[in-house]
């Protein structure tokens, strides 16, 4: 990983290395990897046709892999391979916030760590490698990146955190949880809602932060369920009764 500096002067072989591409127009890498707070001419248009092109190659995997699978279960499947926070864990695994430019507001609030920030730049790259050697060099790069992630999925494992827990819990006769918004901070443009998970018939408690008020009540019953499943692990409870519960913590992180 590149030392962390201002601007990606540091040498790209590295980062194409692991992408697997060498770009014929460097210029689209360095702009994929420009953020807007750092110029006006930045890597949001590059996301655009990323964000579509990861999705599409995604899905048609999916189709194939599953062939037996309907479309709303593969839907969901595609959902969770390309949602931020999946897309994030990729982007750090390329060790893709080294390369990063950015503006120094953002550098000085972490933004070369913020999940939004690294998902975006990944899809950007995977935009800055359609526009320079077409859908194939991409093709190639969702295999390297994407196929080991897609094995194993489940629709059940899939479904919305809030609607997991929510199950769990009416399955095991208790009360339904609250959610409530503790803090909003940030300017207009990027608002951070904190929000608390209260479960008080299993005394749990989880909070939260995420862009969205609807994100970090997802997050937040993500953290419930981690600690219902770890609860239930170091209790012995069977097998059949905490399967699914570990098997969702196991999936989501």
């Amino acid at each position: 990983m590149p030392e962390l500096t201002e601007s990606i002067e540091d040498d790209l072989e590295t980062l194409q290395s692991k992408l697997g591409y060498t770009f014929t127009r460097i210029e689209l890498l360095k702009l994929a990897l420009t953020h807007k707070s750092f110029s006006k001419t930045n890597n949001e248009r590059l996301e655009f046709v990323g964000d579509a092109v990861l999705g599409y190659l995604v899905g048609s995997r999916l189709f194939l892999l599953y062939p037996q699978v309907q479309e709303d279960a593969l839907s969901l499947m595609r959902a969770k391979l390309v949602r931020g926070k999946m897309l994030t864990e990729v982007a750090r695994s390329l060790g893709l916030s080294g390369y990063l430019r950015l503006g120094s507001g953002e550098l000085k609030t972490g933004g070369r760590d913020r999940a939004s920030i690294l998902a975006d730049a990944l899809e950007a790259v995977m935009g800055a490698i359609h526009e320079d050697g077409g859908i194939q060099p991409c093709s190639d790069l969702v295999d390297l990146l994407f196929t080991d992630l897609m094995q194993g999925l489940e629709a059940e494992v899939l479904k919305d955190p809030k609607t997991r827990l929510q199950e769990y819990l009416q399955a095991h006769g208790l009360v339904l949880p609250t959610y409530k918004v503790v803090d909003v901070c940030g300017a207009d443009h990027q608002r951070l809602f904190t929000v608390r998970c209260d479960v008080p018939t299993m005394n749990l408690q989880c909070t939260s932060q995420a862009s969205s008020r609807r994100a970090a009540e997802k997050s937040a019953a993500e953290d419930v369920l981690a600690v219902i499943a770890k609860q239930m692990q170091g209790s012995g409870s069977p097998e059949s009764d905490t399967g699914q519960i570990a098997d969702t913590n196991n999936s989501s992180n």
